[in-house]
């Protein structure tokens, strides 16, 4: 049996769906492909990122399709970075200078349930589960899936890989030589426990982000409407206080009891949850080029999978959709010019904020506790209400605008220069002034 479609799109994840919304605005017959049975029926994987740090790149593209407000209505605001100091004390770090902008806690589950109502309610969406993709002839853009009914065959005109970072959709363009890719991985892992509501009511502050910094690791929790915390831990996958370190209860018990006090009575589940719970790999995916033929392209974790610290991934695979809507706009809808022009002008964007992601793990893991970064981020801020608009810092640049992520990294460097230039100025003024003073002494 073969099928036939304008677009296929495989993976019906968050960056697929909002991609079919998009296609079909634009008159495009799309069908979407999906490994899993459908989320709405079977719920989420355990163990799989179930929170998501939404900010204004993903509102931008979720605006401009209408569905920010029906998004944002099941999203908790988070204002800020609270620190989780080993003596138990709490230090509240706003994300912005003037205090009130948030990025904002939701369930990557309940987030693809919207973004899969509005796909299969437009004109020319159809939506197949439990295909998973065995084979793709890039030159032809003719499918071959596995589904529980047996093997069936399809065809498109184009073929789109938003498949996440271990891409169905990849592996056949390197198989077929059409891509090359490095994967970067880190010597860490994450995995996931919960803070369950206290007598209905949120166990922790639910207007801000948790952190506890460890110096090599991290514990992270982000709150959900049902006013639990999802729990992250990411640490090191060997040595040490590790994963691979951690066997026994009485082991389990005892490493928490040591690195986070305050939250050990809240995590009711502590050893079931960690022994049943996977742990996640954590890793980088450079991959080029994207595309085949003009027939078949990679979007989103598919083309450039990044670390999860500057909570961007599902917002820069947002952001993609934009650009390539974009780029059909320019291309009159031709794929063959479209899918090279969203590469050439997404490529640098993609590599900066993956640059940015692992350096901010460095931030939240080893630095937000101490007070030289305390004291840094207070001035920035000052900057900021200052020189409105002429100064403005990466955090609120990346979260808080749609600049392209590699005209962040240039402007941030530039502001660094200015500013050390400035001090040294300031410095070399004051010790002008003294000198004189000093040999009249």
């Amino acid at each position: 049996m073969t099928e036939r479609a304008g677009v296929a799109i495989i993976g019906a994840g968050l960056a697929g769906c909002l991609l079919a919304c998009y296609l079909a605005r634009r008159g495009e017959r799309v069908t979407l492909y999906e490994r899993r049975a459908d989320p709405r029926l079977t719920g989420a994987e355990r163990g799989r990122s179930i929170n998501l740090a939404l900010s204004e790149r993903g509102l931008d593209a979720l605006r401009r399709i209408g569905l920010d407000g029906k998004v944002l209505a099941d999203a908790l605001p988070m204002r800020g970075r609270m620190i989780h100091g080993f003596e138990g004390g709490l230090d509240f770090q706003p994300y912005s200078a003037c205090g009130d902008r948030a990025i904002n806690s939701i369930s990557r589950g309940a987030l693809n349930n919207v973004l899969l109502d509005a796909a299969q309610a437009l004109p020319g969406v159809e939506v197949r589960f439990e295909h998973r993709l065995v084979r793709l002839d890039p030159a032809t853009a003719r499918l071959w899936f596995d589904t529980p009914a047996g093997e069936v065959r399809a065809g498109a005109e184009v073929v789109l890989g938003t498949d996440g970072a271990g891409s169905a959709v990849r592996g056949d363009l390197l198989r077929h030589r059409c891509t090359t890719e490095r994967l970067d991985f880190l010597d860490y892992g994450y995995k996931e426990l919960t803070i369950p509501a206290v007598a209905g009511e949120f166990a922790l502050d639910p207007r801000a982000l948790h952190i506890w910094p460890r110096g090599r690791s991290m514990m992270i929790a982000l709150p959900n409407p049902d006013r639990s915390f999802t729990c992250t831990l990411f640490w090191p996958n060997s040595g040490m206080r590790s994963f691979a370190s951690l066997g026994s209860p009485a082991a389990i018990e005892r490493y928490f009891g040591e690195q986070y006090p305050d939250v050990v009575p809240l995590l009711r589940d502590l050893v079931a949850e960690y022994q049943q719970n996977p742990v996640g790999l954590l890793g980088t995916v450079h991959c080029a080029p994207w595309q085949a033929h003009g027939r078949v392209g990679l979007l989103g974790d598919a083309a450039h999978a990044i670390v999860p610290f500057y909570g961007q991934g599902a917002n820069c695979a947002f952001e993609d959709v934009v650009v390539l809507d974009r780029c059909l706009d320019r291309a009159g809808g031709d794929w063959v010019e479209a899918l090279p022009l969203f590469e050439r002008g997404r490529r640098a964007d993609t590599e900066a904020i993956a640059e940015m992601a692992l350096a901010n793990f460095v931030e939240m893991r080893d630095k937000v506790a101490s007070p030289v970064f305390k004291l840094a981020r207070r001035i920035e801020h000052a900057l900021e209400r200052a020189l409105p608009g002429r100064y403005v810092s990466r955090y609120e640049l990346v979260s808080f605008s749609t600049t392209p992520y590699s005209e962040v990294r240039r402007r941030v460097r530039t502001q660094h220069r200015v500013l050390a230039a400035a001090g040294l100025a300031v410095t070399l003024g004051a010790a002008g002034a003294v000198s004189p003073l000093w040999r009249h002494r």
